[in-house]
């Protein structure tokens, strides 16, 4: 089965002796950690098409995603699953709206539908109490929460989290990575994720299946999970 993530050649930062590459194989769970200089920061972007990288390639599902024309662009984006450094919420909108957000705008779904399907995520996430709060008024933990509910929207096959866990206990983080993973099959994890960060909780690096860091040096180092 070919591999829904692969960074060929990235060249992530000045410091770096070799180019980056790296395969995420289907159903896994693989985390790739470094310091703020380190680059990772990038890969995020680079596997939704949101910048693309100078030299090297990025494949997900076995498409060049720089090659992707407009609304094919979209249509694969609801695909993956991406939550951003920081969370990326909208501090205009209630927890509820920025959840519905990416349904309302990328889907021919119903009012009704949206919001059917916005209520599933808020009991699965433990966000009923707080969907009316702004991001200024709900706590850190609340607006990870949400953000990763959004990122789920569309049930994609493919998550790419930003440092998810910052600020966070360890409980929850264990707890939205299980939410975030959708359950198990023979294979393993029903969809595949990519977490970047500097760190992770010990709980959450048990769950991964694999787990990098980027070195100083510019070398990406197999950690033992």
């Amino acid at each position: 089965m070919t591999a829904p993530l692969v960074f060929e050649d990235l060249p992530l930062s000045r410091r770096d002796r070799a180019p980056f590459a790296l395969s995420v194989a289907a159903h896994q769970t693989v985390a790739v950690l470094g310091d703020e200089d380190s680059g990772i920061g990038k890969l995020g972007a680079y596997a939704l098409g949101l910048e693309t990288p100078p030299a090297g390639r990025v494949l997900v599902f076995d498409i060049a995603v720089d090659t992707l024309a407009g609304r094919e662009r979209l249509a694969f984006r609801r695909r993956v699953g991406y939550l951003p450094a920081g969370d990326g919420l909208l501090q205009n909108l209630s927890l509820r709206d920025n959840v519905a957000l990416p349904l309302r705008f990328g889907s021919d779904a119903s009012p009704r539908e949206i919001d059917g399907r916005v209520n599933i995520m808020l009991v699965a996430l433990r966000l009923a109490h707080a969907a009316d709060r702004r991001p200024a008024q709900a706590n850190e933990e609340e607006c990870r929460r949400a953000a990763i509910a959004r990122a789920i929207a569309f049930d994609p096959v493919l998550l790419v989290l930003e440092q998810p866990f910052d600020g966070i206990t360890a409980r929850a983080s264990a707890e939205l990575l299980e939410v975030a993973r959708g359950g198990e099959t023979a294979e393993g994890a029903r969809r595949t994720i990519l977490i970047t960060g500097q760190e992770i909780p010990t709980v959450v690096q048990r769950r991964c299946d694999r787990m990098y860091r980027f070195t100083r040096a510019g070398s990406l180092e197999l950690e033992t999970v």
